[in-house]
């Protein structure tokens, strides 16, 4: 499909390019496709945690060293999403999407027979790269599958709620599986569930070319931005563990912000730059952005806390810790499934006001929890109220990122989406951590939980104020990928 525009078409009227072609069959595999992607995802983020003492104790891995089977996943998973995006928009969904599934299961299996720390952390890492590739072409796959409207509302509403739930799922699995088969098997897993989704997806997906207008990534930017991302991440750990204002955290952030300033300046002056300045101009995708930031980040911080909570000073075991979480992971996926048809008719910025509103709700409930909790009346209620606040925002966010975004940048708009998500995960947990910590027993729970509810209250603002009132998902077409038979001529 040819990328270039007559003299006088507006933005308005190209804001998406697509064929259109009526919803098929196969539009159903898709959707499972991305459904069983993200949650292989999502599951892996988490799914170590609770087996931690059992890894350390087979592998002799030192305290120091533990942390890092889990810091490995998310710091190149996080670092490496902005490029994965690009990656999809250059090279095509399907090719993309296949390259992460085949990394991620190879590293799986290699983490699963690894016999020594070293080879578990690396292949921590290289699930986290592959998580990276996987992420943002499923979004992408997703906006160019389905029509945009109310038709790719639901698609993403599901994929949402399924991507809500995957993260609890898996600290609920990690108790049970390294109670029963081994913690080997987290990662056995992932290599049938893997093989089958690569198969599934040479089924259903077609093969595709690449579109994006130079044909190449700019590897000046990819480098600097990647390394710039890793660098915050890794900045936000250390500060976490050894303070803000260490030397060697204050080293970690200025070495990031030379690598962004490098970036930014290398943006400027690249013919094909990674970050268009057409994409900061869309006000919708910069302020679904800016809203994920503030939003993932109250919730991931909420969680972590929260399981702090319960096994430190409720004295609730692990796995009961992650069944707890069940009512919030329930809840969220309910109302997820609804988002996608609400969209259309009272638009984003209401529902992530709504969201974000009773996130705040939740929160600031169990600022009144006592030592003596009892979970139906003390806990259940917040964990309810926070799961449906999150399960409106999490697809929320999704359909505005991707409202209005060309084909050739959806999977850029889904890399920006997913890195907001990972880097506000992190930077909230290391900033209500020193929070907490700062405080004594239950006060610094208290305190804690007031941190999340301004993030929440914030994320509340930006949406508020970021998006248009009104606003809602254009019900434009979207390109079908979905069969190698189907024609692929513009409509």
């Amino acid at each position: 499909m040819s990328d270039t525009h007559s003299p006088g078409e507006t933005a308005a009227s190209r804001v998406t390019s697509t064929r259109r072609q009526k919803p098929g069959p196969r539009q159903g595999l898709v959707l499972v496709l991305a459904c069983a992607a993200m949650a292989m995802v999502g599951l892996d983020i988490a799914i170590v945690n609770v087996a931690l003492p059992s890894i350390q104790r087979d592998l002799a891995i030192s305290q120091g060293g533990l942390q890092w089977v889990v810091v490995a996943y998310g710091l190149l998973l996080g670092g490496f999403l902005l490029v994965g995006g690009r990656m999809t928009d250059l090279l095509g969904q399907s090719r993309v999407l296949l390259a992460g599934l085949g990394l991620f299961t190879a590293a799986s299996l290699v983490a699963g027979v690894a016999q020594h720390s070293g080879v578990l952390i690396a292949a921590r890492g290289l699930q986290g790269l592959g998580g990276a590739l996987i992420a943002p072409a499923v979004l992408s796959l997703l906006a160019v599958t389905f029509r945009e409207g109310r038709e790719r509302n639901r698609a993403l509403g599901i994929v949402g709620a399924v991507g809500g739930v995957a993260g609890t799922v898996g600290v609920v699995a990690s108790g049970l599986i390294a109670a029963g088969p081994g913690w080997r098997w987290a990662f056995f897993i992932n290599v049938p569930a893997g093989l089958a989704l690569i198969a599934l997806a040479i089924t259903c997906l077609a093969a595709d070319e690449p579109r994006g207008r130079s044909g190449r990534l700019d590897v000046a930017a990819a480098s600097t931005v990647t390394g710039g991302l890793l660098t915050v991440v890794y900045a936000l750990h250390h500060a976490s563990t050894h303070g803000w204002t260490s030397a060697g955290t204050l080293a970690w952030f200025i070495a990031a912000g030379v690598l962004m300033t490098v970036f930014v300046w290398s943006e400027k002056r690249s013919p094909a730059p990674l970050v268009p300045a057409r994409a900061l101009r869309n006000r919708t995708l910069v302020a679904a952005n800016l809203t994920a930031l503030l939003a993932f980040g109250a919730f991931f911080s909420f969680i972590f806390i929260g399981s702090l909570l319960m096994q430190q000073k409720l004295g609730y075991s692990a796995a009961r810790t992650g069944l707890a979480w069940l009512a919030t992971t329930t809840t969220g996926f309910g109302v997820a499934w609804a988002v996608g048809r609400l969209a259309a008719a009272v638009g984003v910025r209401r529902l992530l006001v709504t969201g974000l509103t009773l996130e705040v709700v939740g929160v600031l409930w169990l600022i009144r929890v006592p030592v003596d909790a009892v979970y139906l009346t003390d806990l259940l209620p917040a964990f309810l109220v926070a799961g449906l606040g999150f399960g409106v925002c999490g697809p929320s966010l999704q359909i505005a990122a991707l409202s209005g975004v060309t084909e050739s940048e959806s999977g850029l708009a889904s890399g920006l989406l997913e890195t907001m998500r990972e880097i506000g995960g992190a930077a909230s947990v290391a900033a209500v951590s020193t929070v907490f910590v700062a405080g004594t027993g239950l006060d610094g729970f208290h305190a804690a939980f007031a941190a999340i509810a301004i993030l929440a209250g914030l994320g509340a603002i930006v949406a508020a104020t970021g998006f248009r009132p009104g606003a809602r998902p254009l019900a434009c077409g979207a390109t079908a990928m979905i069969s190698p038979s189907r024609s692929r001529s513009s409509a």
